[in-house]
């Protein structure tokens, strides 16, 4: 069975007008809340305490949107009732990590969150993402801030960008979890046969349930971070029944459940050149194959029930927390004009330093 046995017309929930207005106002709570931590919280831990300390402009914006990215597990999990399940490796609290995942959907990256989540990691997970997406309001912003790479996708143009942030997180006293989609792109079907005749024409593994994985953006990964790195955790996402997009997930109708594999591989168990990166990360991603191949069909993958569900109690007092300090935040922008100001000056700032890639250098290390 391959994944187009999947796709299934009807989806797990129906859309119904109640999924609709509930929907919306997850999305309202999501933008809003991104925003006040932005230009209330972000600006000065991620901007101003960088000119004393990157270290600990990371850390305090690891806090504040650490917050804010706990809603989105929250949502999904505890609203919208998706069955989010782990097997695999059970990895330890608060490592330094790469994580290499398939990218079947637009909204992989999301569930990688309620991992990260998990292990007190989701304020420091950084994504390598497509440059078009550092636009998009609001969000664009939280990227900027919690320091996610653009790329073009053409290494000779995103060389240099890559290598030139890569090198600033090496400081072990940082957490990271860095994650990339070595496909590069989505799955679809149509990407799949352009995949599989490329791989056919050259001699390589045709693969049915992802495609043949870029190597140029992980080896750089390892090549800068291999001696500040605890491990790799090479991850394969699957979904039940139905393959979900965004407004899928924001609405609550699919998917019914995701499982997430988790494999920690250790540093010494990667080779150091890049041809034999490329043929490590080429084997990987066979495998990934056959396992995606056996899960559509089976249902599930091997050794399940490697974490615990999240906790109910912490996932409400966060919200809450969230929320009071959004209204606050709120009240005092519409009834000071001083706020107002200090407002339009920081919205002023983050769209001008997205759009540039501007960050401060530091004038004291402390």
């Amino acid at each position: 069975m391959d994944s187009d046995s999947v796709i299934e017309d009807q989806r797990h929930y129906p859309l119904t007008t109640l999924r609709v207005i509930r929907g919306v106002l997850c999305l309202l709570v999501l933008v809003s809340t991104a925003f006040v931590l932005l230009v209330y919280c972000g600006f000065w831990t991620a901007i101003i305490l960088r000119f004393f300390s990157v270290h600990h402009s990371r850390k305090a914006s690891a806090f504040f949107f650490g917050i804010w990215i706990a809603l989105w597990p929250f949502f999904f999990e505890k609203i919208n009732k998706t069955k989010v399940v782990f097997s695999g490796d059970q990895v330890p609290d608060k490592e330094r990590v790469l994580l290499i995942a398939n990218h079947r959907t637009e909204v992989d990256w999301m569930y990688l969150w309620d991992l990260a989540l998990r292990k007190g990691c989701h304020g420091y997970i950084r994504y390598i993402l497509k440059s078009s997406l550092m636009k998009l309001p609001v969000f664009g912003w939280v990227f900027y801030v919690m320091e996610f790479i653009p790329v073009e996708r053409k290494w000779d143009v995103d060389a240099s960008t890559v290598h030139q942030m890569l090198s600033e997180f090496t400081d072990p006293r940082d957490l990271l979890w860095l994650a990339v989609f070595p496909e590069g792109t989505d799955f679809t079907e149509q990407k799949c046969k352009r995949s599989q005749k490329y791989a056919s024409e050259n001699g390589l593994p045709v693969l049915k349930n992802v495609l043949l994985p870029k190597t140029k953006g992980f080896y750089a990964c390892l090549e800068n971070l291999r001696g500040s790195l605890d491990a790799v955790y090479d991850i394969t996402i699957g979904y039940r029944h139905r393959f979900p997009s965004f407004f899928d997930n924001i609405f609550g109708v699919d998917p019914a459940e995701v499982h997430i594999h988790v494999n920690r591989v250790s540093l010494r168990e990667i080779p150091t050149s890049e041809i034999e990166v490329s043929s490590w990360l080429m084997n990987t991603f066979t495998l990934k194959d056959k396992m995606l191949s056996d899960f559509y069909r089976k249902g599930h993958f091997p050794r399940e029930g490697s974490e615990q569900d999240l906790s109910q109690i912490k996932c409400a007092v966060n919200f809450i927390f969230v929320m009071i300090l959004t209204g606050t935040c709120t009240f005092f922008t519409f009834f000071s004009i001083w706020f107002r100001i200090y407002v339009s000056l920081v919205c002023a700032y983050m769209a001008s330093a997205t759009c540039f890639n501007l960050r401060p250098t530091p004038i004291f290390q402390l």
